[in-house]
């Protein structure tokens, strides 16, 4: 469990565990992560005493400590979403309640699923580079956590972010050229929060969406984000996608990529890859796939991201107009 995921205490959790967590299937212990990257040393050993499941009570960064961990063994990765974003978790469709949440892993249903890996670091969700790292890293450094922050994030920098080159290879062999705002490649549908980057991605295909989305305009931003809420990004002229088990990416110069939003600085070439079916993972065996329908909130939320773009694209004209 990570005290510090999320955006409420996790002072409850443990009494919600003991009272709702099945003890005539477990034999079950809870330990507290100090420090980043705890979780994955708490879930190897585990792994290495051959535990049937670690189960992590945190977000998708906690997740991502114990799925690595867990990868390649025989012992399954379960999930209570506590977290900003929860991206994995609402992929998999595992309920956001916690003792609902529970219930899924009594039920103790194992699937073997798939992950990346970008640069040798595995990933369950989403890996990427331009502005989605760029934000990744703006986030962490925020301090405070949920949507609130990562979309004041997104207002505040989109402006200034400029679209970088890219040459791309992925398993045909041929390189394309391309200047693009963000490149993400999926194991899993979404960033988090119902943003759902590639609406098509699945976790048993042995493959991954990759996603490369254009320099636009910021008039066309709400129409975007209208499109990434409503699963159906894949279909804006701004985006192209495909499939393919391995991507090679070369950039002009070194710079930051994420995994599951945890974004470092590495190299200019950037190797992403599949690994189908390593990691098992406790999956909820009643989880139903959802239409694609907007919601009135997604509508909501368009009126005001265009308000709002359209103040800062006053703004942005305003300022190029003062002299130097």
């Amino acid at each position: 469990m990570n005290p510090a995921s999320g955006t409420s205490s996790k002072a409850g959790m443990p009494k919600i565990i003991e009272s709702v967590i099945d003890k005539s299937l477990y034999d079950f212990s809870i330990a507290e992560t100090r420090y980043s990257g705890h979780a994955c040393e708490i879930a190897a050993e585990a792994a290495s005493e051959g535990a049937f499941a670690v189960v992590a009570v945190g977000g998708d960064g906690t997740v991502n400590e114990v799925g690595r961990a867990v990868a390649g063994s025989q012992t399954a990765l379960g999930i209570i979403p506590c977290g900003s974003g929860n991206g994995l978790a609402r992929h998999l469709m595992l309920p956001m309640d916690a003792r609902k949440a529970l219930a899924v892993i009594n039920a103790g249903v194992v699937h073997a699923l798939d992950y990346g890996i970008i640069n040798g670091k595995p990933f369950f969700c989403t890996c990427g580079m331009g502005f989605d790292a760029f934000i990744s890293m703006k986030f962490a450094e925020a301090g405070k956590r949920g949507p609130a922050t990562y979309l004041e994030n997104i207002l505040r920098e989109g402006l200034r972010y400029r679209p970088e080159i890219y040459e791309i290879t992925a398993d045909s062999g041929n390189t394309s050229t391309s200047r693009a705002f963000l490149i993400s490649c999926a194991n899993a549908s979404q960033y988090g929060n119902n943003a759902y980057i590639a609406p098509a991605a699945s976790m048993n295909d042995g493959l991954l969406d990759v996603t490369i989305m254009e320099p636009f305009d910021m008039i066309e931003a709400p129409q975007l984000s209208i499109d990434m809420f409503n699963k159906t990004l894949d279909k804006n002229p701004r985006i192209k996608t495909f499939k393919t088990q391995n991507l090679h990416v070369k950039r002009q110069s070194p710079g930051l990529i994420h995994f599951d939003g945890d974004p470092v600085m590495d190299s200019a070439d950037v190797d992403i890859s599949v690994v189908k079916a390593g990691v098992n993972v406790i999956v909820n065996s009643r989880a139903r796939k959802s239409r694609r329908r907007p919601l009135p909130v997604q509508t909501a939320f368009s009126v005001f991201f265009n308000d709002i773009i359209a103040t800062l694209t006053d703004k942005h004209e305003a300022n190029k107009k003062r002299p130097e």
